[in-house]
């Protein structure tokens, strides 16, 4: 059955290797000084011991590609807890926001830094929905639930290749576990190519009907530490039409126009100079409906951080991106290092299904039923540019 598994994981990243990714902004890409390793080194992945949580021990792990690039995750929520990529001058920075101790990321200042969110990522309506004639009750309105996947300790399973290293990381959702009807499987697997390119590749079973909404909920400064907001960061959404939603984020049904609005990311711009155009608003919180109706992997986001000369190209499947400017971070939460966070001071891209979608049936669908396997692909691209 491993080998089986081993087989399948090398084949994902193997195909997944051959698509094309490129800058759309035209910048020539450059190569960093002093960062590559020698490239005829495979791929490796490190383990160590992080703590002790629910008399469980995390461990983490960290991928590092033949060019020096690092992704670092924690079996706690399937978390990120790392990303370390060059920026124009060959200085490795960490790329994501995030934390030291294992004690900071149970706590309750964590905001979901890089966790694997679900069930249900996203809102839903008065806490419940109903589904082939029943109702049922959640114990909250927001990411899959008090004890969300981003709380639930993950089995992970390493993967070694030529070009790659992955780690697959499972979770089983027990029938009713936060509301949600059914014995549901989950898979998530994180693929570090020599590409720079992390790849994360979502897959879920069940035996009875359940809506099923998977997402990563990584914080983003392409700065390297070097800014402590991400207001200078240029950043391109491929969509016209976002989500009109209510004060608690709960969409109204409406599609609207982002053109003559602060949420026209269709060309580069600012993220700060959109921030200022929001009358009354407290930073970028909402659902950009892309053009992924048939579930097609393509590029629905760009960001460049011109200090550090970073970049990074978000693709997806899915028909969703939630775009949030850490609006709620602030000094209160000790991050990295010691350093405090910042309001403004990580962006999320988080790719996934409509908020609310179990109560909007002329949402995109996200009823998963028995013999059917839900599967999502996003990548993020990182690369500089002088």
């Amino acid at each position: 059955m491993q080998r089986l598994l081993r087989g399948f994981i090398f084949t994902f990243c193997f195909l997944l290797g051959t698509i094309q990714v490129h800058a759309e902004s035209g910048a020539k890409l450059s190569k960093p000084s002093g960062f590559s390793r020698n490239k005829t080194e495979k791929p490796s992945i490190a383990k160590s011991f992080f703590g002790e949580t629910e008399g469980q021990k995390i461990y983490q792990y960290t991928l590092t590609n033949n060019k020096g690039m690092m992704v670092r995750v924690i079996n706690f929520g399937g978390t990120i807890t790392e990303i370390l990529t060059p920026d124009k001058n060959g200085k490795m920075g960490s790329v994501v926001l995030g934390f030291d101790s294992l004690k900071s990321y149970t706590g309750s200042m964590n905001a979901l830094l890089g966790a694997c969110v679900g069930r249900v990522a996203g809102r839903i309506s008065n806490k419940k929905f109903k589904l082939d004639g029943k109702e049922y009750n959640l114990t909250s309105n927001i990411h899959g639930g008090v004890l969300g996947f981003h709380k639930r300790i993950w089995e992970i399973m390493e993967i070694h290749g030529n070009n790659w290293i992955a780690l697959q990381l499972t979770y089983f959702s027990k029938d009713g576990e936060e509301g949600y009807p059914g014995n549901l499987k989950v898979i998530v697997t994180y693929c570090l190519t020599n590409n720079n390119e992390l790849k994360i590749d979502y897959t879920a079973t069940t035996d009875k009907a359940t809506p099923v909404v998977l997402t990563n909920h990584t914080y983003f400064n392409l700065s390297g530490g070097m800014e402590t907001k991400v207001v200078n960061t240029h950043l391109t959404i491929f969509a016209d039409k976002y989500l009109d939603a209510t004060n608690d984020l709960i969409p109204t049904g409406k599609i609207l126009k982002v053109k003559r609005t602060p949420f026209d990311f269709t060309h580069p711009r600012l993220i700060g100079k959109g921030i200022e155009e929001i009358k009354g608003g407290n930073g970028y919180d909402l659902t950009y409906v892309l053009h992924n109706t048939k579930g097609r992997l393509s590029l629905v986001a760009n960001a460049y951080e011109p200090s550090s000369g970073r970049t990074i190209q978000v693709y997806s499947t899915e028909p969703g991106l939630v775009f949030y400017t850490g609006n709620y971070l602030s000094d209160k939460i000790i991050g990295r290092n010691g350093k405090p966070m910042a309001k403004y001071g990580a962006f999320c891209v988080e790719t996934q299904h409509f908020p609310d979608s179990p109560n909007r049936p002329e949402f995109p669908n996200t009823i998963l039923r028995p013999g059917e396997t839900f599967k999502s692909q996003t990548i993020y691209k990182f690369s500089v540019h002088k």
